[in-house]
């Protein structure tokens, strides 16, 4: 199942309209992935770490989504400053470790992590459907908007297909091994999950057109400009034109 693990929240954070959050969130990452300058970085990033906090997100878990992450940084830490053409900073035996590629690395590791944990902090604390009719409201292709809900809605359905077509295997004494019959078996396995998606689709069209479908989805929730949004959204906008103003004129 899609794990929503900071969705549910009764911060300030939370309590925000998702349209302010995703447009703030899109725009801010924006900026931070085209600085260049580490005071820059560096004031974005404690604002993504305030960000967080204003969420009340538990420790743990922001750790947790980061260690995708920074497992993809180490990698990148441990080729980067000895493949970098530059100024050498220090020597490893025959290794060259380089200073143009120290400051490359740190600012893609500022620049990562400062973006997801804003999309931590803004986008994963309200839940999938909301984002999707967050998106819808800001004009963004009903198509796109309709295959996201759609998506979310039905993922689990096949990933229950699934289970029982492994656990019909198992019972029938299936062993996977590097064989023939193993790939074969599961090669039938994937024709027989996409003839089971394919028919539990016509069903659901069938169903959702019996209902009166229009080929678009409500909300229930009225989506407000209320006073603690505008305020948001001003606060963030004026952060982001002060971070592009100081870029500007830190790199001129």
């Amino acid at each position: 199942m899609i794990q929503e693990p900071f969705a549910a929240g009764s911060s300030c954070i939370h309590g925000l309209d998702p349209r302010f959050r995703i447009v703030s969130a899109f725009l801010f990452s924006m900026v931070v992935a085209l600085a260049g300058e580490f005071l820059v970085l560096g004031i974005a990033f404690a604002i993504s770490i305030l960000l967080v906090c204003m969420a009340g997100l538990h420790l743990k878990r922001v750790l947790k989504q980061l260690l995708s992450i920074l497992s993809f940084m180490l990698l990148i830490w441990l080729v980067l400053p000895f493949t970098y053409e530059g100024e050498l900073l220090y020597r490893v035996g025959p290794l060259e470790i380089t200073k143009p590629g120290v400051l490359l690395c740190a600012r893609i590791t500022i620049k990562s992590i400062a973006i997801l944990l804003i999309f931590i902090s803004l986008v994963s604390t309200m839940t999938i459907s909301a984002l999707g009719h967050a998106l819808g409201r800001l004009h963004i292709p009903g198509k796109l908007v309709q295959l996201l809900l759609m998506t979310y809605r039905y993922i689990f359905v096949i990933e229950q297909e699934y289970q029982r077509l492994t656990t019909a295997m198992k019972i029938r004494g299936f062993r996977s091994g590097t064989n023939i019959h193993s790939y074969r078996t599961y090669a039938y396995l994937i024709g027989m999950l996409f003839v089971r998606a394919s028919i539990r689709a016509q069903r659901v069209q069938n169903a959702m057109l019996c209902r009166g479908f229009k080929g678009r989805f409500y909300s229930l929730i009225e989506y407000r400009a209320s006073r603690g949004n505008r305020i948001f959204l001003m606060l963030m906008t004026g952060l982001i034109v002060l971070l592009i103003i100081m870029e500007i004129r830190l790199y001129g």
